[in-house]
């Protein structure tokens, strides 16, 4: 019997969507918008910031354009999401408003650089109010004039850099150019393409460049209408489930983003059975289905030039290879280590408290797998995705473990325990 499901939307999309639509010309329609704590952490920034953001989410949401922006009144809370921290900001860089962004314990423990560097040469005003590097920052208002152009070539690709700097560009009509050593996600520029932002982008080499290039002034940019396509890498954990226990499912309308599918090539190398169909397209984003059957997985390696495009997965990946027959290897995976937690060394310790031999290496893992009973509780430092993989890992036939803090998975993905033992063959 194969069991079907649909994740939730994308969370990668939801706070672009929320970003996006302020800046059309018209109101923008959306479904399946993604009703989690991160996405809802971009709502009320936006709100903070004279944004019209509607508070229910059910059935289709209309998000309406032309947005007043004004400084902001007060600090405005990112809560633990590093996407609304840093895309907020070159937002709020290219409007020339003023605002406090900052967030909680574990977000201000998260590196800010990577974008108040970029921001500060096109000629931003952004200093650091406590902790060189960290959050809250302070971003100036600008009375007139608009940033400086610029090109940027940053030594680890980011998804999280280059939409802050494109929405620098696009909300100050400024010439932006972003070139990366590795494709790192695309949903920003597939999104601005969308509604006619005159955006160049694509492969490049061994990476990507994207270039905006606003002809005089801010561009007019149409609304959206779409169905934001379920999460990858929430899919991720319930093919996971399917695979460690031995059942077959189907999971529908599903986000196939190549930037988004380096998971799925790891499983094939691993023995998987997994069938991909592409179905549909919703905002320039290609959608389908997941067919998993029943696999023998075998250790694999995956070398750093694939970790851009599976960097959320490698938690879910890790937790597959503690029940591989040989060593999943991961390399590449360093900035695992300033995530919501530092989740190479979560991971390891972990692993090995559960019973598994695991390997932690400065950008990576070694686990080798085993068919021995595992169990104990794992220590998720309050990491939803940490949290995801260990539960997982625990609905594993032969495994009981105990996951500290499960209501952390509110942050991405809100009902997945209820869907995780669905995928598993525990749930109706």
């Amino acid at each position: 019997m194969t069991t079907t499901l649909r994740p939730p939307g994308d969370k990668s999309i939801s706070h672009r969507v929320l970003l996006l639509a302020g800046l059309a010309r018209g109101a923008s329609r959306v479904r399946n918008l993604l009703d989690a704590a991160d996405v809802r952490s971009t709502a009320s920034v936006l709100r903070g910031l004279g944004a019209e953001v509607p508070q229910d989410w059910s059935g289709t949401v209309e998000l309406p354009g032309g947005a007043r922006y004004r400084d902001a009144s007060g600090p405005l809370d990112c809560g633990n999401s590093g996407t609304t921290a840093r895309l907020t900001a070159g937002l709020v860089a290219g409007l020339g408003r003023a605002a406090v962004l900052d967030g909680d314990a574990s977000l201000r423990g998260r590196p800010m650089d990577r974008v108040v560097y970029p921001l500060q040469a096109m000629g931003a005003r952004i200093r650091y109010e406590g902790e060189r590097g960290r959050l809250p920052i302070a971003i100036a208002s600008r009375a007139s004039g608009s940033l400086r152009t610029l090109r940027h070539r940053p030594r680890v690709a980011s998804a999280q850099v280059k939409s802050c700097l494109l929405l620098a560009g696009l909300a100050s009509g400024t010439r932006v150019e972003v070139v990366e050593p590795g494709r790192s996600r695309d949903h920003t520029e597939r999104l601005l393409a969308a509604m006619g932002a005159p955006l160049r982008f694509g492969p490049e080499g061994e990476g990507a460049r994207a270039t905006l290039e606003p002809a005089d002034g801010r561009p007019s940019l149409e609304p959206l209408e779409l169905r934001v396509p379920g999460d990858p890498s929430s899919a991720a954990f319930l093919v996971a489930a399917a695979l460690l226990a031995g059942r077959a499912l189907r999971v529908e309308e599903v986000g196939l983003n190549p930037t988004r599918t380096g998971f799925l090539e790891v499983l094939r190398r691993m023995g998987a059975r997994v069938t991909v169909r592409e179905t549909g397209e919703e905002g320039g984003e290609p959608v389908g289905e997941l067919e998993v059957e029943p696999s023998e997985l075998a250790g694999a390696e995956v070398p750093p030039e694939a970790v851009p495009r599976l960097l959320d997965e490698v938690p879910v990946l890790a937790a597959l290879g503690a029940r591989c027959a040989g060593t999943l290897s991961i390399r590449g995976a360093g900035e695992l280590r300033v995530k919501e937690s530092d989740r190479l060394s979560l991971l390891a310790s972990n692993l090995r408290e559960l019973g598994v031999d695991c390997r932690e290496r400065e950008d990576g893992l070694d686990v080798t797998g085993t068919a021995r009973p595992l169990s104990g509780t794992v220590r998720t430092g309050g990491d939803h995705r940490v949290a995801m993989a260990f539960g997982t890992l625990g609905a594993a036939p032969g495994c009981a473990i105990e996951v500290d803090r499960p209501a952390c998975v509110e942050v991405s993905y809100p009902g997945f325990w209820e869907d995780l033992a669905r995928a598993a063959g525990d749930g109706a």
